[in-house]
């Protein structure tokens, strides 16, 4: 189950595909990760999902990751005594701690830390953003505002704070209790939802345990404004483009897309770009040339993975999504400007032995043209390393280790392979070509490139290079 592309594809599962079938039908058409939303998913559902994908992880023989999204604390308003209200542009509109029934005059916002942070003159976004409200006048448990855009606001609709920092953190009780559920079955990456500071990703942290690998999800202007702090605290990054496009201004967006996606890839980290990729797909066979040309985008920019919402969870057309994603991709990448683009991105190696060995194996392999680059990875950080480089050659990463090999199920690039870890050279050299050959990517009689860590079995210690003759007739060679 070879992929022709380097990106990796990310699918979210729903009502339109959460049968083992469908899931292998996705998995077929080219999704590499399947995304769990908890805003929408039940524990129970949760562990039927994780045992319906590992079971066709089992037919095809080929690691899948799994990827929680945690709800993050939304903020919602409260209720109308109608329902619903119609907002006026320029009318004068309040945000009280009071609990009654909500009018066109006032609401109730059942957060009270909010207050403490608002700030006369921020902006207020309700309903994605479809109504704008500016605070003129701020109190302990009141918020006076002057409507801008204004419309229809019904209960429980969602409030977003674009120029305020607030005083909570990134995980509810529902986050906790979700995220401590999915430890328990066995998940690959977690992601946290409205993360603005470093300090938000620890409490994940301190309860994963290195359990399962964390992805941040830069969606508000103050994640934006510590992004190089976050990466350093997060193993990965997801442009979360639906609430970043609510809380900055549209046009910004793109910009901040690049910026996130060369932040993570100087620093090895994996970057997922996300929401509305195929929109259109939701409810038509086919998608928008827009839509083709935003994929190929995030394909161009070197992006670790390409993600799929509705499209996939509760689309008419989720295969069909999935293989239009997949088909945009190698089509991408074959094109002869995308090397060039990606290498003119690439950048210096650290210097550090694995890292230089990393960068030494892509020079070795293109310069040579072999067939491939094949790594021993115990915990993922050599995968890591060599995906990195961005090199024009597959990378085949062998590892022990189920949990490492379906984590880098996501990173751009890596064909995941578990297995045996090396027991000396001689059978370093043999394992790799024999896998090489098996996996579709070596001939025998041509060259690969094989790098690992002496002594064997050590994470982190990569600092081994050889070139070796796959085939029978000069085994280890």
């Amino acid at each position: 189950m070879r992929r022709r592309r380097s990106v990796k594809i990310l699918a979210t599962l729903g009502p339109a595909t959460s049968s083992e079938d469908r899931i292998a039908e996705l998995f077929e058409a080219g999704a590499d990760v399947f995304r769990i939303n908890m805003s929408h998913t039940p524990h129970d559902l949760l562990r039927t999902l994780h045992g319906r994908i590992r079971a066709v992880e089992k037919r095809f023989e080929r690691p899948i990751g799994i990827l929680v999204d945690l709800q993050g604390p939304k903020l919602r308003v409260g209720e109308f005594a109608g329902g619903s209200v119609e907002l006026e542009d320029g009318a004068s509109f309040v945000l009280d701690t009071s609990k009654a029934p909500g009018d066109a005059s006032r609401v109730c916002l059942p957060h009270p830390p909010v207050f403490e942070a608002a700030e006369a003159d921020h902006r207020l976004l309700l309903d994605d953003g479809r109504i704008r409200l500016r605070i003129t006048k701020a109190t302990a448990k009141r918020l006076e505002c002057v409507v801008e855009v204004g419309g229809t606001l019904s209960d429980r609709k969602g409030i977003s704070f674009p120029d305020t920092l607030l005083p909570v953190g990134a995980m509810t009780d529902k986050d906790r209790a979700d995220l401590d559920a999915a430890l328990n079955i066995g998940v690959d990456w977690v992601a946290l939802s409205f993360v603005q500071r470093p300090d938000d990703l620890a409490e994940a942290r301190k309860m994963t345990r290195g359990r399962a690998s964390i992805m941040a999800k830069i969606e508000k202007p103050a994640a934006v404004e510590r992004l190089d702090e976050i990466l350093e605290m997060s193993d990965g990054l997801m442009v979360a483009r639906g609430d970043l496009g609510v809380e900055m201004p549209l046009e910004a967006v793109p910009g901040v897309q690049k910026r996130i996606t060369r932040a993570c890839r100087h620093a090895g980290r994996p970057v997922v770009v996300a929401t509305q990729m195929l929109e259109s797909m939701i409810s038509a066979p086919v998608p928008t040339r827009a839509e083709v040309s935003d994929v190929a985008t995030a394909v161009f920019e070197g992006a670790d993975a390409i993600m799929l919402s509705a499209e996939s969870a509760v689309g008419d057309f989720p295969v069909e999504a999935v293989a239009t994603m997949n088909r945009i991709a190698e089509q991408v990448e074959t094109d002869p400007i995308y090397t060039t683009v990606i290498h003119a991105q690439r950048t210096d190696p650290e210097p550090t032995g694995p890292d230089a060995i990393s960068a030494a194996a892509r020079t070795v392999a293109e310069t040579l043209h072999l067939p491939a680059i094949v790594c021993y990875t115990s915990s993922g950080a050599t995968g890591l390393r060599a995906a990195r480089e961005r090199p024009d050659r597959p990378i085949i990463a062998l590892s022990p280790n189920s949990d490492t090999s379906r984590r880098l199920a996501l990173v751009w690039g890596v064909h995941c392979v578990q297995t045996e870890d090396a027991k000396d050279e001689n059978d370093m050299v043999d394992r790799a070509c024999r896998i090489a050959h098996q996996e579709g990517f070596a001939r025998p009689g041509q060259r690969i490139i094989v790098t690992a860590g002496v002594p064997f079995g050590t994470p982190g210690a990569t600092n081994m290079l050889r070139i070796a003759y796959v085939g029978p007739d000069k085994p280890g060679k």
